[in-house]
């Protein structure tokens, strides 16, 4: 049993290994070392959950049997609790259905030995960095992780901005590299170790100046990883370029390590996530990130950035839980990083498919696939519903838990900071469900053009994948009581079971972790939130109607004070039918005159950019301060991680004990 954590590792990278061999001699004997190195690596996992999460013991594994002596830590290990075979688990069953799926979605690539070699060394780093119970390891592993997955952003090099893209994730992510190397640096000059599990053990008795400056390095590097604000426009600009089954990786996977490290600093190492000045901290990157990448998504274009946007927006949900402190708020948090992998995975997916048929993933151009593409539909349906938060999909049932949680929260502790916390996750709901509204109606409903009548449906072998996550999808949504007692209570308690986890590693006892309890979903009537939506919706229906319209300058002026009878059709350029462009209508008011008259009939579909072009318009000066923000230049993207950096610091210095 103890030997399965580093041979589910050795898998990976030994099938990168192999493959190189055998996969430039035979496409076919290639794929077959791909498969089985990662249906091993998860069964390697599968097998150690009944000893982990149902019998609560923690696997310690040590490199050349250097195990500790004397209650002093040596070797590296691989340390095993509920926690990391929880994030295991995401690991290995996101690498199989991306694998998988990419056996048909790369087929017509070149140089599929180079990109399977790549994706087994970012599996194995991955999977790897959450086993590792060593500080140092972690950032070997992280290394790994960060130049694999740069080379697999840059892999399809014609793409357009793949290589800009690749450039600015190399660039950012080594920042980000680099802070966590420098807080492994301070932590080991005080504490004279690098285990992990020692560390948890000596640093709240030993916490000074330098060990807070440890804990902002580390709680940096850790955001860049998980993409958090400001680093979301690597995701976009990385997920606009990669191949659909790396978006799954980066979005699923990627940011999960991220995730996993702020945890583990904040409730294992430091064990200071008890303390407001913490939770503010990590609670305030979490709703900063939600609000602000899921209202950038109404100003994308491009099916995968939208994706990217949202996709960073669900991790801000998890880490906005985790900050609450509390074993629902982590196990919510748990919970929704699960779903994000299943849901985000789904959609990514999709979003392969249609390009992969289609040619395109402009959502100004496409339309009305679902005529040609009904399974696909469907899928994204599902998708859709389970990242918006409908039931009965995952997605309702995580983010029900992290609205408990954080309104207990505020109840406990009298602290305003959680209720606005979690107003800001009900209101980023919305506009995620609003946001999927709109790439419904651009990608699979409304008129089709013509140049898309001959696209097919997605082959099979790319919609089995997908079936997969749909169905956990539904799975979780219908039986999450089931999941969180055997897989989210034993992770949350061992996370907030710190004695246990340095006891297992250090002195050898065998010392089990007991499950948290919690209210469970449910505790509070859905229906009582239903009735208070309805209600804000009157309200705000109400002073929409009442209010009196603001009249635009051109209007004012009497360039279109003709009466609805005397409008005259235009055709979609906004030039009058049988006229001149120089009788074309003002371009301000041209966007009008479809509703009216005149637009050509073969394609009268509100495109993307137009199905929310009200509310873009009245936060028109919003939306233009985060365009100016993603200037796409990296010098500023390098500027804004220092910048955050320092500013974290200096939060740390003042406030963190």
């Amino acid at each position: 049993m103890e030997n399965l954590p580093i041979l589910s590792i050795m898998a990976l990278f030994m099938g990168a290994f192999l493959n190189s061999l055998v996969g430039r001699r035979s496409r076919a004997a290639g794929n077959a070392v791909v498969l089985i190195a990662m249906g091993a690596a998860f069964c390697m996992m599968a097998a150690l959950v009944p000893a982990v999460f149902f019998g609560g013991q923690t696997i310690c594994y040590w490199l050349g049997g250097w195990a500790p002596d004397g209650g002093w830590a040596y070797g590296i290990g691989l340390e095993v609790d509920a926690l990391s075979l929880f994030f295991g688990l995401i690991v290995t069953i996101a690498v199989l259905v991306s694998g998988i799926y990419s056996f048909t979605y790369m087929k017509e690539d070149d140089s599929q030995v180079n990109f399977y070699t790549l994706f087994l060394m970012l599996s194995g780093s991955v999977l790897g960095l959450v086993l590792s119970g060593d500080l140092f390891n972690v950032f070997v592993m992280v290394e790994i992780m960060t130049f694999s997955a740069v080379a697999l952003t840059a892999f399809r090099n014609e793409y357009e901005g793949a290589l800009e893209g690749a450039f600015k994730y190399l660039v950012v992510g080594s920042i980000g590299s680099t802070c966590i190397l420098v807080g492994t640096i301070l932590v080991y000059a005080n504490l004279h170790t690098l285990n992990m599990a020692q560390i948890a053990a000596l640093a709240p008795a030993n916490m000074n100046m330098t060990m807070v400056a440890a804990f902002a390095f580390l709680f940096v590097g850790f955001a860049t990883k998980a993409f958090l604000f400001p680093f979301q426009p690597l995701a976009a600009d990385a997920h606009a370029v990669a191949p659909a089954s790396i978006s799954l990786m980066i979005s699923g996977v990627l940011t999960k390590c991220g995730v996993y490290g702020i945890i583990r600093l904040c409730y294992g190492l430091f064990q200071n996530m008890d303390e407001r000045s913490v939770g503010y901290l990590v609670t305030g990157f979490g709703m900063v990130t939600m609000f602000i990448c899921v209202t950038m998504a109404f100003n994308q274009h491009n099916f995968k950035r939208l994706l990217a946007f949202h996709s960073i927006s669900q991790v801000g949900y998890v880490i906005t839980a985790i900050g609450a402190g509390t074993a629902m708020g982590l196990s919510a948090g748990l919970f929704h990083a699960v779903n994000h992998t299943l849901f985000k995975g789904l959609l990514f997916l999709v979003a392969g498919a249609v390009q992969h048929q289609s040619g395109s993933l402009d959502l100004d151009d496409l339309g009305g696939l679902s005529k040609n593409m009904p399974r696909t539909t469907v899928l994204f349906l599902i998708g859709a519903a389970s990242i918006s938060g409908l039931p009965p999909f995952n997605g309702f049932a995580s983010k029900w838990m992290i609205y408990q949680a954080l309104f207990e929260k505020a109840a406990q502790s009298g602290d305003f900071f959680y209720v606005l916390a979690c107003l800001t996750a009900l209101i980023t709901s919305v506009l995620t469900l609003a946001s999927f509204i709109k790439v419904a109606q651009s990608v699979f409903f409304g008129q089709r053009r013509a140049k898309y009548a001959q696209v097919k449906e997605s082959p099979l072998g790319m919609r089995l994948p997908m079936w997969v996550l749909a169905a956990l999808c539904a799975l979780l949504g219908i039986f999450y009581r089931a999941f969180a007692a055997g897989f989210l209570n034993p992770a949350a308690g061992a996370a907030l079971g710190v004695d246990a986890y340095i006891a297992n590693a250090l002195t050898g006892e065998s010392v089990l972790t007991e499950p948290v309890s919690y209210w469970a979903i449910g505790s509070w009537n859905p229906l009582v939130w239903l009735i208070l939506l309805v209600l804000a919706t009157c309200a705000v229906a109400l002073v929409s109607v009442t209010n009196k319209p603001r009249v635009r300058e051109a209007c004012a002026e009497g360039s279109v004070s003709q009466s609805a009878e005397s409008v005259v059709p235009v055709t979609m350029d906004g030039v009058p039918a049988g006229g001149s462009a120089s009788e074309s209508v003002p371009p301000e008011e041209a966007k009008y005159e479809p509703f009216f008259s005149g637009e050509e009939s073969e394609y009268s579909q509100v495109g993307g950019s137009d199905l929310f072009w009200g509310f873009k318009e009245n936060c028109r000066k919003y939306f233009a301060f985060w365009h100016k923000w993603h200037s796409g230049v990296v010098n500023d993207y390098a500027l804004y991680a220092v910048v955050c950096l320092a500013a974290v610091l200096l939060y740390c210095a003042a406030f963190v004990k």
